[in-house]
Order: structure tokens, then C-alpha cells, then sequence
């Protein structure tokens, strides 16, 4: 493949970014990161300024690419005050909104634009196993994702192609720039606190982040993939199995369990998170992936953790 293709991953400072430019740089593709700070590590990358929200020289860097990633948005690991709950929904959109503003001032635009979105649109079902054609939730975060959606399909230019991933939990290496939210699990479970959470019964819809680099490339490069798709293993299973599982791949036996109380009282006071983040989830499958045959790298969690977590 020419090295003069090249992609521009908005908001791609982070676990998720980086994960997919190593891997695009590595296939031989140039990348541009957007974003406010420089990526941490550095890497064979171009680093853009970019504030998410204004139009500026940063739009340059989106002429004549070969497709625009946008992953923009600020964390939902956190304390859900009023403050954090509008910059959670304000960084997506206006973000989203803004590209497209800069789209339209190009002669040459990306004719694929794949963007981030969240599984968390259907809510937090208790059993019911989720697949595109799933009605939405209620809640912040359907109502987040709904919004997101909403604003690309505002964005977009009628010529070019889009593709929406509504991602669930990636199970990801850490490179400097974190590992995700494995990262917390992993230290959580090493303090001796990886057992059951709440009800145990709560979904857990996780993607090794191979996988989800995958269906980014896919989302890029294969023309027919249009529209919504659920980005999760055809596998999920309830928290106590993943924590049981996670627990057995780093030799742990102990795994104390948290009462639902105790994890409304200790998330925002030792960790500064959101306790609903841990006492709720849901199952989600890809039929659309089904249908078209992707085969997924990692189906089984176990020899996913396994594959993440062995020492090199």
C-alpha cells in the first residue's frame, strides 16, 4: 500500500488512539493526530493542535486524507456532576459539528468518515442480549450516544461514506497512554477487591483492542460498511465472570465482593468515578457483523486477558 495514504484520527491522544495509529502506521499508513495535547509516547505520527470545538489551521491536515477517525470526547470515568455530565455531551457533539464545518471547506475531503460511538445507547438492560436493530435506553449516556449519532448525521457530507462503531469495554495494552478502563479492573483486583459487584448479574460487553483496530481498518477500507454497528465480542458475559476470569489469568484467589452501597460510597470517594459505571452494563452482539463475516480475532475472554496481560 502507497505511504501517501493517510488517515487523521480526531481526539487520538488517548489509549484508543494511540492503539490505532500504531497499528495504521505499522500497515503503512501516514496518521495525523488531532488533538489539544501531543500524544504521550511519541511515535511515528504527526501531531496537530486541535481544541476540539474551533475552526482553525488544524483543518488543513484533513485535505486529501484518506478517512477521518474521530474519537473526541471527553471521559466518562468520573464523578457525574452537573459540570462533567455537559462537558461529556458538549465535547462529542461540538467536536463532531466542527468537522464537519472544516469538511466543507475542503476541496478534497476524506471520503470515509468512521466515528466513535457507545454501546451504552441501549442503557443498561439486566438480561436482554442487545443488537443493532435494540431499542435505545434511557439515561445520560443514551442519551449522549443518541446526540453524538445525531450530530454526524448533521456533519457528514452527502458524498462521503460513514460508519458509526458503538464500541463497548476494549480490552487494550498499556502504552503510556493508559490501558483503558482495564487498567483500574487490573489494580482493583490486585488490592484483593475483584469479586462480585452488586448484583454480579450486570453485563460486561468487552472487544480486545486487535479486534477493535480491525473493525476500524474495515470501517475504512471496505466500502460497503455503512451505518451503525455494534463493536463488541459475540461473547459477553456477567461481571462475577469476568472478574472470576481476570482473577485466574493473574494467579489471584481473593476476589471480596462490594455490596451496591459500598460502591456508591467508595467510587467517588477513593477512586473518583462514577459507581453506576461498576453496578450496571449490558449484553451487546453485532448481527450486522454476523451477517457479514467478520471474523473476530478474540472470541473467548479468557485467552484475550491472557494475550494482554503476558509478560514480554
Amino acid at each position: 500500500m502507497p505511504l501517501q495514504k493517510r488517515i487523521v484520527i480526531a481526539g487520538g491522544s488517548g489509549f484508543l488512539g494511540i492503539s490505532l495509529a500504531t497499528t495504521l502506521t505499522s500497515q503503512g499508513y501516514q496518521v495525523t493526530i488531532l488533538s489539544r495535547s501531543a500524544p504521550r509516547p511519541s511515535g511515528p505520527w504527526q501531531h496537530v493542535a486541535w481544541d476540539g470545538r474551533s475552526l482553525g489551521d488544524w483543518q488543513k491536515s484533513l485535505e486529501n486524507a484518506a478517512g477521518l477517525v474521530n474519537l473526541a470526547g471527553r471521559s466518562v470515568d468520573c464523578i457525574k456532576t452537573p459540570d462533567h455530565q455537559d462537558e461529556i455531551l458538549r465535547s462529542r457533539v461540538e467536536s463532531t459539528l466542527v468537522l464537519g464545518q472544516a469538511m466543507r471547506c475542503l476541496r478534497q475531503p476524506p471520503p470515509v468518515w468512521v466515528q466513535m460511538g457507545t454501546a451504552h445507547i441501549y442503557g443498561d438492560p439486566p438480561h436482554v442480549r442487545c443488537t443493532e436493530d435494540s431499542p435505545f435506553g434511557i439515561g445520560l449516556a443514551p442519551t449522549v450516544g443518541q446526540a453524538w449519532e445525531e450530530a454526524l448525521r448533521e456533519a457528514v457530507l452527502p458524498t462521503q461514506r460513514s460508519v458509526v462503531l458503538r464500541t463497548s469495554f476494549v480490552l487494550g495494552k498499556d502504552r503510556g497512554a493508559g490501558a483503558g478502563a482495564l487498567a483500574r479492573l487490573l489494580t482493583i483486583t490486585r488490592w484483593g477487591l475483584g469479586g462480585k459487584i452488586g448484583s454480579g448479574t450486570q453485563g460486561m460487553s468487552w472487544i480486545h483492542e486487535t479486534d477493535m483496530n480491525r473493525l476500524f481498518h474495515r470501517a475504512l477500507q471496505d466500502e460497503t460498511m455503512h451505518g451503525a454497528y455494534i463493536a463488541s465480542s459475540p461473547n459477553p458475559v456477567a461481571q462475577t465472570e469476568f472478574m472470576r476470569t481476570l482473577r485466574r489469568v493473574l494467579g489471584i484467589r481473593l476476589g471480596l465482593p462490594a455490596l451496591a452501597w459500598m460502591v456508591r460510597l467508595g467510587a467517588p470517594l477513593l477512586l473518583k468515578t462514577d459507581p453506576e459505571l461498576a453496578l450496571f452494563g449490558r449484553y451487546v452482539v453485532s448481527r450486522r457483523l454476523a451477517e457479514e463475516n467478520f471474523a473476530f480475532s478474540f472470541l473467548n475472554l479468557e485467552h484475550a486477558l491472557r494475550d494482554l496481560l503476558a509478560k514480554k
